[in-house]
C-alpha cells in the first residue's frame, strides 16, 4: 500500500480478494480488516502482526497478517491463510420477486437506496410532481415516513435485512393523505438485492406489533463480539497484564469507549426503550470525549477541531446518549466539511446548557432543515449513510427534556445545536 492507503501491488490470491470486496490495483484497500492493520502500523510507526477474519463469496478465512511501515506506504504480508467452509449465516433474509415480475403490479419501484426508479404519470400527479422530477428522488421526498404507536418504521427492518413488509404508514407531502405502504423486494437476473416493488392503499390504520429495526438473531450476532472487544480494551487500558506504553493504553481505552458507543447504536436500533432517568453530567467532558471518537475519521478528511467554552457544562440528562448525539452531529461536521477546515465545537451556559457544532460544509436550504431531522432523510443523499443519525439523536434529545435545532443557509455551513436542562 502506498501512504494514502492504496494498493500498489498484490499477489494474485489477494488482488482476486480485493476485487471481490470492490476494489482493485491502484484504489483504496477494499477489505476492511487488512486496511485497518495497515493503517495502525503507519500511525505507530511500528512492525505489527495481528489476525484477520475476512470471507470470499465461498469460504471465511482465517488470516494472519504481518505490516511493516515505510516512508512510502506499508508492506503487508499475509502470513498464514487459512480458508473454511463459510459458516450458516444468521440474517433473515425473505426472497423476493425477480424484477420483471415484481414490477408488474407495482405503484412506485425503489432501489436499494429508496430512491424512485419508476412512478405512473398519475400517481406522480396525486404526489404533487411529474414523473421526471420525482424519478431519481429519494422516496421520502414525496411520502413522509410515519412511525407506529411505538415508533417504529416497518420498512427501517425490510431494507436492514432486505425482506418483504406491510403496514408502514406514510403521508403524501403535497396533501397530507396518510396512506399506507407495503413492498416486496425485486432480484437482479443475478440474484442480487435490486430495490422493492412498493404499492400503496387507502387510509392508513394503526398497524399492531410492527417488526423491530434489528431482529434478535442480528442483535444478538453483533453483541457478543463487541462485548469481547470493550472487555479486552479495557483490561489493556487498565495495563492489567503489567506495564504497557501510555499511548497504547489510550489506544485501548478509545477502542472501549468506541465499543461502548457502538453498542448504544445497536440498542437504538432494536426493541424500544424506555427513556433513561435524568442524572448530573458534565456536557463539556462529553464533548471532548465525543471529539476524541471522531478524530480518526477527522484526521483522514483533514478537518481539525476547536472545541471552546467553559471547562464544564453540569446539565442533567443521560451521559451514553448525549454521547451518541455529539457523536452523529460532530460526524456530520466532519464528512460535510472540505479538507483543511475547522469544525467548531462551542459550549455555552444560560437559562440552559448548550453544545454547537458548527462546520463550513455547503450548508442545508430551508425547505430541507425540518426534513433531515425525520429517519430515513438526508440534506445531500450519500451511499455511506441512512439518515438515521438525526432522528435519533433528535429523540435522545426530547427525551432528556431538550432539543436539537439548526441553523443554516446555502453556501454558509451549519450549525446544529443540542440543549439541554441545566443541573
Amino acid at each position: 500500500m502506498d501512504a494514502s492507503g492504496r494498493l500498489t501491488s498484490a499477489d494474485p490470491r489477494l488482488a482476486r480478494l480485493q476485487e471481490e470486496a470492490g476494489g482493485g490495483l491502484g484504489a483504496m484497500l477494499a477489505v476492511p480488516q487488512l486496511a485497518a492493520i495497515a493503517r495502525l502500523a503507519s500511525q505507530l510507526g511500528v512492525s505489527l502482526s495481528r489476525q484477520a477474519l475476512a470471507a470470499t463469496s465461498d469460504a471465511d478465512l482465517d488470516l494472519w497478517v504481518r505490516a511493516e511501515p515505510s516512508n512510502n506506504g506499508v508492506a503487508l504480508s499475509i502470513e498464514s491463510w487459512v480458508e473454511r467452509p463459510p459458516r450458516r449465516r444468521r440474517f433473515r433474509v425473505i426472497e423476493g420477486l425477480d424484477a420483471t415480475t415484481a414490477d408488474s403490479g407495482a405503484d412506485i419501484t425503489a432501489d436499494g437506496d429508496l430512491k424512485v426508479v419508476m412512478i405512473s404519470d398519475q400517481l406522480a400527479d396525486k404526489l404533487g410532481g411529474t414523473v421526471a422530477e420525482i424519478r431519481g428522488q429519494p422516496l421520502t421526498r414525496s411520502l413522509e415516513l410515519l412511525p407506529s404507536e411505538q415508533g417504529d418504521l416497518p420498512i427501517l427492518g425490510a431494507v436492514a435485512s432486505r425482506r418483504a413488509f406491510e403496514g408502514q404508514r406514510v403521508r403524501a407531502r403535497s396533501n397530507g393523505q396518510e396512506l399506507l405502504l407495503s413492498g416486496t423486494p425485486r432480484l437482479a437476473p443475478n440474484g442480487n438485492f435490486n430495490g422493492f416493488a412498493l404499492r400503496l392503499e387507502g387510509a392508513a390504520a394503526e398497524q399492531s406489533d410492527p417488526p423491530p429495526v434489528v431482529d434478535d438473531g442480528f442483535d444478538n450476532l453483533l453483541r457478543h463480539p463487541i462485548d469481547v472487544i470493550m472487555d479486552e480494551a479495557e483490561r489493556i487500558s487498565e495495563k492489567g497484564e503489567g506495564p504497557l506504553r501510555s499511548d497504547y493504553a489510550g489506544y485501548a481505552a478509545d477502542i472501549a469507549a468506541a465499543a461502548r458507543h457502538l453498542l448504544d447504536v445497536l440498542q437504538s436500533m432494536t426493541a424500544e426503550r424506555a427513556p433513561p432517568a435524568p442524572e448530573r453530567i458534565d456536557l463539556a467532558a462529553l464533548a471532548l470525549e465525543a471529539t476524541g471518537l471522531v478524530q480518526v475519521q477527522a484526521v483522514e478528511a483533514g478537518v481539525a477541531f476547536d472545541v471552546d467554552g467553559p471547562p464544564s457544562l453540569p446539565a442533567l440528562g443521560d451521559a451514553r446518549s448525549v454521547t451518541q448525539i455529539l457523536v452523529n452531529l460532530i460526524g456530520n461536521a466532519v464528512r460535510h466539511s472540505p479538507r483543511g477546515a475547522t469544525v467548531r465545537v462551542l459550549c455555552a451556559r444560560g437559562a440552559d446548557v448548550s453544545i454547537t457544532v458548527a462546520d463550513d460544509g455547503p450548508g442545508i436550504a430551508a425547505v430541507d432543515q425540518q426534513r433531515i431531522f425525520e429517519r430515513f432523510e438526508q440534506a445531500q443523499p450519500r451511499a455511506d449513510g441512512a439518515g438515521l443519525g438525526l432522528a435519533i439523536s433528535r429523540r435522545y434529545a426530547r427525551e432528556m427534556g431538550g432539543d436539537i435545532t439548526v441553523q443554516s443557509a446555502p453556501g454558509k455551513g451549519a450549525r446544529f445545536t443540542l440543549r439541554l436542562p441545566a443541573a
